[in-house]
């Protein structure tokens, strides 16, 4: 008797503790989950990623006329480490990737890791990276600091690992809310990227592997047109519109920069009326939107109060309403076709690959102009592809007509700047750093560029023995600060 009362008293017990067990564990706050739960959102957070206005007044294409604006006049100092936030949600994705046995999701893991961390060494200089987001699998809470030299190595080690993944996987991706699962496409878009970080690192030839540009280019799948860009194309469903849509932002200080506008005026580029609207008082003389003397900035280098009166009397051109009324608007690239031809372009001039860098320059020009007839609701008669061939053959714009290598350089960079408003982000900051100073950009007397961001205070609060540890390295004792240089550029 006494045994049977054990045994029912053990089992009891077991299911007791079982129960406790189940009941401990939290159904709304799941362990586990699908990869393609996470991967549409990462996409999401990803292709968005450093847009909106904060680099366009940097690259002196917006001005603001009722305060100073911090990136106007190049006076910011603390960056954000917020990419981390969202790392981790692509390191669960990839341990989720591999719990269901899925490499694809690796792969793609892989490649966000990358792209962020391309622009959060772009940004900072030295990085937390080979033990960054160890939190819950090793208790790091202060992970120490790689050099920016290890960070680029171990980006395009991820590329190169992502698009090899992609090759041997015969997964469909569920979730992808980008390419709709086809891994070729996928596949193409890394390679691009791999180009891209090859091509930042040109001034480091004699220590990173730039043969590996030539290869990529001759063996890997690369975009064949612009339908296959790397873009996040909009919605008109809640959550899901152009981010910019119904911004009270447009309709006060924003105005367009005088160095902007002139450059395209040069060029008699249509893509000046799909950017911005006429001056009011361009409106009130009848002017045509196709009339180039109907536009007109303020200068970026002057008193915000001085262009502000400029913009009262009528004589500013605003941002073209398309950007905050229309609710999808356009796509936001992460890495477009057009940008892919101009970096091939520029590795033809430098002799990385054997192409024709005319060819690949004018694909890349009438890439933009289609994608713009595509996307530019009202405006795409300006943008035809004859419209784009009259472009071309205008002097300015003519790659015959540049005789040296730094002409055809700098040609190509001028067009990686001109697609670029509300676009590519950084891009153009980083290659006028990067090619010496091209495209120029105007600024009050003294005023230098800065190089990078500091590091944010978080860092000096909860990782201070690394983050000292790190700008010491870099720029010597408590050196943290917008001026310096990192090792890309040195």
């Amino acid at each position: 008797m006494k045994n049977i009362l054990g045994i029912l008293l053990l089992v009891v017990g077991l299911a007791s503790c079982q129960n406790l067990e189940e009941m401990n564990i939290n159904p709304n706050l799941p362990t586990e989950t699908h990869p393609q739960l996470l991967l549409t959102n990462i996409e999401w957070d990803a292709f968005r990623a450093y847009r909106g206005t904060s680099p366009l007044y940097a690259l002196k294409m917006l001005v603001q006329t009722d305060g100073e604006n911090a990136n106007q006049y190049y006076k910011w100092d603390r960056g954000s480490y917020g990419d981390y936030g969202v790392l981790r949600n692509i390191t669960k994705m990839i341990e989720e990737g591999e719990r269901i046995n899925d490499p694809s999701y690796v792969a793609l893991g892989k490649f966000f890791r990358a792209y962020y961390f391309y622009n959060l060494t772009l940004t900072f200089g030295d990085v937390p990276y080979s033990s960054a987001l160890q939190g819950e699998i090793a208790e790091n809470y202060s992970p120490a600091y790689d050099d920016q030299k290890t960070v680029f190595e171990g980006i395009l080690t991820e590329l190169k690992d992502a698009n090899a993944i992609l090759e041997a996987s015969n997964n469909i991706i569920a979730g992808d809310v980008i390419y709709g699962g086809d891994m070729l496409s996928w596949r193409k878009l890394i390679n691009a990227f791999r180009l891209k970080v090859l091509q930042t690192l040109s001034e480091k030839e004699g220590e990173i592997n730039l043969s590996e540009f030539a290869s990529i280019y001759q063996n890997q799948p690369l975009m064949e047109n612009v339908e296959e860009s790397g873009q996040l194309v909009f919605l008109d469903q809640q959550s899901n519109r152009y981010p910019t849509f119904n911004s009270s932002g447009f309709s006060s200080g924003m105005y367009m920069d005088s160095t902007f506008v002139q450059r395209l005026q040069e060029r008699e580029d249509p893509r000046l009326f799909i950017y911005c609207t006429q001056t009011k008082s361009a409106k009130e003389a009848g002017k045509a939107i196709d009339d180039f003397s109907a536009y007109e900035g303020g200068d970026p280098a002057a008193p915000y109060a001085e262009v502000n009166e400029k913009a009262t009397q009528g004589n500013v051109s605003k941002v073209n309403d398309r950007y905050h009324r229309d609710p999808v608007n356009e796509p936001y690239m992460l890495l477009g076709y057009s940008e892919q031809q101009l970096i091939l372009a520029e590795a033809a001039v430098k002799g990385w690959i054997s192409a024709d860098p005319q060819a690949l320059y004018e694909s890349s020009v009438k890439a933009s102009f289609k994608f713009y007839e595509m996307y530019s609701e009202n405006y795409g008669s300006y943008v035809t592809e004859e419209a784009a061939n009259t472009y071309l053959a205008k002097p300015i714009n003519n790659f015959a007509t540049a005789m040296s290598e730094e002409e055809q350089v700098q040609l190509i960079i001028m067009q990686k700047y001109l697609q670029s408003f509300f676009q590519l982000g950084w891009t153009s900051f980083y290659d006028h750093h990067r090619t010496g100073g091209y495209p120029s950009f105007r600024r009050p007397a003294g005023v230098d560029i800065p190089y990078r961001w500091i590091y944010p205070q978080s860092e000096y609060n909860y990782n201070a023995e690394n983050v000292t540890a790190a700008i010491t390295r870099q720029f010597g004792e408590g050196n943290d600060q917008i001026d310096e240089m990192t090792w890309w550029l040195e």
